[in-house]
């Protein structure tokens, strides 16, 4: 087990636990069963509890999505590139289709509203990141717009198909297919 100092410490491991047993199912003794930590210590590093922890995680993804994800599809120089580099870091993220969005497991429970917010976030700023690079690279507005769309929904599909028939093959053929449509 890792060695726990700071809050910075328990986001892992608290991303493992949402990710394998959502919001809901995440309690607070599986939370501090898989970091070691007593309930005190949780409290000292998350004062607002399990909402806080949860506001946590998603705010860690985003800026993992931003770095990795949307930022490059907005700035590099050649949007196909970026376009490029938003399908490897997708597939490196989700383990090519071998974990779920945990973004996508708290729109689908009843912890949706709570988030609302930062889920909408997420996926405006995905489906419009990639919207600009498609227009950047000569997508009419539309197209480009439609396209977006199509594909952000197509990898959060391939996802959850991917784990109900129990074969990340069907995220990985899902994404080569994107990638050959746009």
């Amino acid at each position: 087990m890792r060695l726990i100092r700071e809050r910075a410490d328990v986001l892992p491991v608290l991303t493992e636990v949402f990710r394998t047993h959502g919001y809901e199912g995440a309690s607070l003794a599986l939370i501090s069963q898989h970091t070691g930590l007593g309930k005190g210590s949780l409290y000292n590093f998350f004062p607002g509890g399990k909402e806080e922890m949860a506001a946590a995680v998603l705010e860690g993804i985003d800026g993992w999505f931003h770095a990795h994800v949307f930022d490059p599809l907005r700035s590099h120089e050649d949007p196909r590139r970026g376009i490029e580099a938003m399908f490897e870091a997708t597939d490196r993220y989700f383990h090519s289709g071998e974990r779920v969005c945990i973004v996508g497991v708290f729109a689908l429970s009843d912890v949706r509203d709570r988030f609302a917010a930062r889920i909408n976030a997420y996926f405006t700023a995905w489906r419009d990141a990639l919207a600009d690079a498609l227009r950047r690279s000569g997508r009419d507005e539309a197209s480009a717009a439609n396209l977006a769309e199509e594909v952000v929904a197509g990898i959060q599909g391939a996802l959850v198909a991917a784990r109900a028939l129990d074969d990340p093959g069907v995220f990985r053929r899902r994404i080569e297919w994107m990638q050959a449509l746009i």
